[in-house]
């Protein structure tokens, strides 16, 4: 493993001025096969009164299937199946903000997710839009966020991304790709069923893991690292290891994926990720590049950053006969390349934690241009 040695809490994203940050954590945490049943029992000492509901948000590939009759949706709750083929955006969000607050004379009894991690983020950015003013848009950034978000309640049905445990919630913006990343976006519970996952397509099963798998090199590389990312990190990579490279039961493959997932955002959550998520934000603003397959496309190409970490992915490809597709960024302007180099040059927490403090003298446009052109 490529980790560089660092001293324990040496530092971690925040301010310059500050060495330590008190981050939150999920403080509820339900796992175990079926126990997405035990949601109802939850929510109901959450509900304030009748009148105030539970907005589930869903992705829209569960309509018409058993999950959506297993919600337990009483009063005036409100299921909202949602589209996740683009990634979420902000207009997306204040769209359903302003629906909720016109449609109901209060605030929500809370807000649940259920979904891969675009119906994640778009139930934290909901939750935390609710009571703070404005728009979305204005809230991209870290620590922007001044008022405590209603409930929510994320409930992953596809392991990878790591939104179930994160402290942001990665929206694409009016100019911008980048999170809402406060002390504010954390879920107020979580439920890791794996039975959830069943079913998932194998391109999209292997690109939202391999998400996993990039946070787990990067946080493991970075000059973030400390003692407690990489404990996380650690583990996280050995069993995305174990998913992607050996050969175990799918039951146990879906348990360990989840665990995965979880200890992998876990991970970033203490220190950060690095310069394929950086160039993959780029990617997802111009050309709407979704989030797993895009770290896919750049990391294939980051042997001078992480030599190892792209050896093992490459014999992650080949063994599940993934094919990467080529050309993506073939046909664009000058301007489409510079408006991708500027979202990706922007992202200086990512690229502090990859390159260190003088990573500007590393990175330069004339280099990302040269490896965006290659994929």
């Amino acid at each position: 493993m490529e980790v560089k040695k660092q001293m324990a809490l040496k530092k971690i994203p925040t301010k310059a001025s500050e060495e330590f940050r008190n981050f939150p954590m999920v403080p509820r945490v339900v796992y175990g096969k079926g126990s997405f049943n035990t949601l109802g029992d939850i929510l109901m000492s959450k509900r304030k009164h009748s009148e105030a509901p539970m907005i589930y948000l869903v992705d829209d590939v569960f309509e018409n299937t058993e999950l959506i009759d297993r919600i337990p949706s009483i009063f005036c709750d409100q299921i909202i199946l949602i589209s996740a083929e683009e990634e979420p955006k902000t207009e997306q969000v204040d769209a359903l903000v302003k629906m909720i607050v016109e449609k109901y004379t209060e605030l929500p009894s809370g807000i649940i997710g259920i979904g891969g991690g675009t119906l994640l983020d778009l139930a934290k950015a909901v939750a935390i839009m609710l009571t703070n003013k404005g728009s979305a848009s204005e809230y991209q950034g870290w620590d922007l966020v001044n008022k405590q978000s209603i409930y929510h309640v994320g409930i992953p049905t596809i392991s990878g991304t790591g939104a179930e445990v994160s402290r942001t919630t990665v929206l694409m913006g009016p100019e911008k790709k980048l999170g809402i990343n406060s002390d504010f976006t954390t879920f107020d519970q979580v439920l890791l069923d794996p039975e959830l996952t069943k079913g998932v397509p194998k391109d999209q099963w292997f690109y939202t893991g391999m998400d996993c798998y990039i946070h787990c090199i990067e946080s493991l590389n970075g000059t973030f690292l400390n003692a407690f990312s990489q404990s996380y990190g650690e583990k996280s990579l050995a069993l995305c290891k174990e998913v992607f490279l050996e050969d175990i039961p799918e039951s146990e493959s879906r348990e360990k994926l989840m665990m995965a997932s979880w200890h992998g955002g876990m991970s970033i959550a203490y220190s950060q990720v690095g310069v394929a998520h950086a160039m993959s934000y780029g990617l997802g603003y111009v050309l709407g590049v979704k989030h797993g397959i895009g770290n896919c496309l750049v990391f294939q190409y980051l042997e001078e950053f992480y030599p190892e970490g792209v050896m093992i992915f490459n014999k992650m490809l080949k063994r599940h006969e993934i094919v990467l597709p080529k050309g993506i960024c073939a046909n664009l302007t000058t301007s489409e390349m510079n408006t991708m180099i500027s979202v990706a040059i922007s992202m200086a927490p990512l690229w502090e934690n990859a390159l260190g403090e003088n990573w500007k003298s590393i990175i330069t446009p004339e280099k990302l241009e040269a490896i965006y052109r290659k994929i």
